[in-house]
């Protein structure tokens, strides 16, 4: 079923509030002030039923200029406007400013509806006609039907209902699959019930129960009722006028401006990259880093815009720009928004949102301009590809790039799985998270890693590699130890480098030693091997040898980073053969005995003490067996 909302634009005391009434039979008009000065201050909010069975939402939205940012706040989430021009007065500078808005937030349903027709003669109506059809030339306006009214007569008023219900059919449906986003337009509390929030829902859905923020803060709630055109409903869906009574939220802890959406689902905000088009009538132009009002959703904002592609901002004209805010917000791509002059205070422009987070963007860069023209014209994909591409260096997860994008982690995780087939992104799990990287970013990583390798190879060729950890430090140490893990496990998988132990090396690569080298090698294993379970000390076997002690060192040192040695501690090498028999005869005796103390671990190995408790300690870092007192027990594996 669709949802409507319908808005009603125009110059104060044309009579949008009295139309209203004549269309629903209900005043929007609820404040003191409003009644007694007979003009609207706040947003109003009613409701009617359509002659086809549809019950459309009507906000009527205030005309004076002092309260023009009112006006903003409720237009957000109009399908069909109804711009209001009373007859007697014609086109005034409210309806003027109220139609460059509508047209610069992306409403493309309405119609005319000229009211106080009976207060004026028949040829004066229809030089008003004419001149309203001039004035509406360009806008989404021009060739709309105008009808003529007296609201207080109720003439025209059954065509004005048949006409919205005939636009209300062409409506496409919201996106109620999409994250749900509500702008607050107002905040307030009733006795008995708390915190109550209104808005217009303007994608997803929400239900009775569900956890939600406060954005851009972090305050949660739960929502305890729901209600839509004043009936309880279990769920509102996007498109709908909605009142949420919020459990665990104070009234002075959410604002007119704040957005209602499931808990981190959103990232607050200090900067926009936009699309920015000024209204070709204004009088002044922008210059770079003016000071601006902006209105996005129901929330005004302080900011300075950066022209990223030109020097000025001329009437009419368009630009990339970044706007740099004095608050916090949130917002999606593709969101609209309008500017105004911080003072005096007057409509110049708006635009599209092309990044809701972006990073500080250079001037005329062409890189940054090619990037926001993807933004611009691209489908969701190119943009879920750009925006993996900006944040590969932190390796995002599905979840991340959903919050970034305000899209619903479905759809991001639909968009990543074609850019896998395309080899475009990389995306690897682990435990309850999928990570992705860009392959761009993936090839740029994986050579600096390979190269490292390569080089320290060439550099050490009688090592087998690089310790895992410092390759993990050097180029991964911002990520989580078991991303980093992964990560390295991604270049094993695609046969880049092996991995021995905690030594990782080039696929392939061996030691090669040349003939004395190799002469070394041979002479070290042979004492090693005829010295069994008492080896010598390092520097002991290497004054032993008849070769240059840093040659003996080398080699000594590769055969350790190879794991032919094992080194026990400091002081404590043992040939790997040996070290397995001796490790094989404590398993022995462990699983006749319930324990082994060093004593009888040196007799059993016919060695010392030093070297019995070496190689125990060494199984206890090995999780082989672990100490009790002064005894030694076998870990279940």
């Amino acid at each position: 079923m669709k949802h409507v909302i319908i808005g009603t634009a125009g110059h104060i005391d044309h009579g949008k509030t009295t139309l209203i009434k004549a269309l629903t039979g209900r005043s929007t008009d609820r404040l003191e002030e409003e009644k007694k000065r007979g003009i609207s201050i706040e947003l109003g909010f009613t409701f009617f039923d359509l002659p086809s069975g549809k019950r459309a939402g009507i906000i009527d939205v205030p005309g004076h200029e002092k309260f023009i940012k009112n006006m903003l706040a409720g237009v957000i989430g109009i399908d069909i406007v109804l711009l209001v021009i009373a007859a007697d007065e014609g086109v005034m500078p409210q309806t003027a400013e109220h139609l460059a808005i509508l047209d610069l937030i992306g409403v493309d349903k309405g119609f005319i509806v000229l009211t106080k027709a009976d207060l004026v003669e028949d040829e004066w109506l229809e030089l008003v006609k004419e001149d309203v059809k001039e004035k509406v030339k360009g806008t989404f306006l021009q060739d709309s039907p105008l009808i003529t009214v007296s609201s207080t007569q109720k003439t025209g008023i059954d065509e004005v209902t048949k006409l919205i219900d005939k636009l209300a059919l062409e409506i496409e449906d919201r996106e109620v699959d999409d994250m749900p986003r509500l702008p607050v337009d107002r905040a307030f509390t009733i006795s008995g019930f708390g915190t109550i929030v209104t808005g217009t829902l303007l994608s997803g859905a929400l239900n009775i129960g569900d956890e939600i923020q406060i954005f851009p803060g972090n305050k949660l709630g739960r929502i305890r009722t729901l209600q839509v055109h004043d009936n309880d409903t279990s769920t509102a869906y996007a498109g709908q006028r909605v009142a949420i009574n919020i459990a665990g939220i104070k009234k002075d802890e959410v604002h007119r401006g704040d957005v209602i959406a499931p808990k981190d689902s959103m990232r607050a905000t200090l900067m926009l990259d936009v699309k920015v088009k000024l209204i070709k009538d204004i009088e002044r132009a922008i210059e770079n880093r003016t000071r601006l009002r902006v209105y996005i959703g129901t929330k005004e904002i302080l900011c300075r815009i950066v022209l990223l592609d030109k020097e000025i901002l001329n009437p009419g004209d368009e630009a990339y720009a970044q706007l740099r805010l004095e608050e916090k917000t949130v917002a999606k791509r593709g969101d609209r928004f309008i500017i105004r002059f911080y003072s005096p205070m007057f409509t110049i422009g708006g635009g599209e949102i092309l990044e809701p987070n972006p990073i500080k963007k250079k001037r005329f860069d062409d890189e940054v301009i090619k990037e926001l023209q993807i933004k611009e014209k691209g489908d969701s994909k190119d943009i879920i590809e750009k925006i993996i591409l900006d944040n590969s260096k932190t390796f995002p997860t599905i979840k991340e790039i959903s919050i970034i994008t305000a899209m619903l982690e479905e759809k991001v995780k639909e968009d990543v799985k074609s850019l896998i087939k395309e080899n475009k992104i990389i995306q690897f799990n682990l435990t309850k998270d999928l990570y992705v990287i860009h392959m761009g970013y993936f090839n740029k990583l994986k050579n600096k890693i390979v190269d490292e390798l390569e080089s320290y190879h060439r550099k050490y060729p009688l090592r087998m590699g690089m310790l895992k950890e410092e390759i993990r430090s050097k180029y991964l140490g911002d990520l989580k130890p078991r991303v980093a893990e992964r990560f390295i496990d991604l270049l094993i998988e695609k046969d880049l480098i092996e991995q021995d132990m905690e030594t990782i090396y080039i696929k392939g690569f061996e030691i090669k030693y040349d003939n004395n080298q190799l002469n070394i090698k041979n002479d070290i294993i042979k004492v090693l091997l005829e010295s069994m379970f008492m080896p010598p000390k390092k520097e002991e076997l290497i004054k032993m040898l008849r070769y240059d002690n840093n040659e003996v060192n080398e080699v000594f040192n590769s055969l350790i980073n190879s794991n032919k040695i094992i080194k026990l501690n400091e002081e404590v090498y043992m040939y790997g053969d040996i070290y397995k028999k001796a490790l094989k005869k404590a398993k022995e005796y462990l699983n006749k005995n319930k324990f082994i103390t060093i004593g009888q671990y040196r007799d059993i190995l016919d060695t010392n003490r030093k070297i019995a408790l070496a190689l125990l300690e060494y199984f206890d870092q090995q999780k082989i067996t672990k100490r009790e007192g002064n005894k030694r027990i076998l870990i279940d594996n």
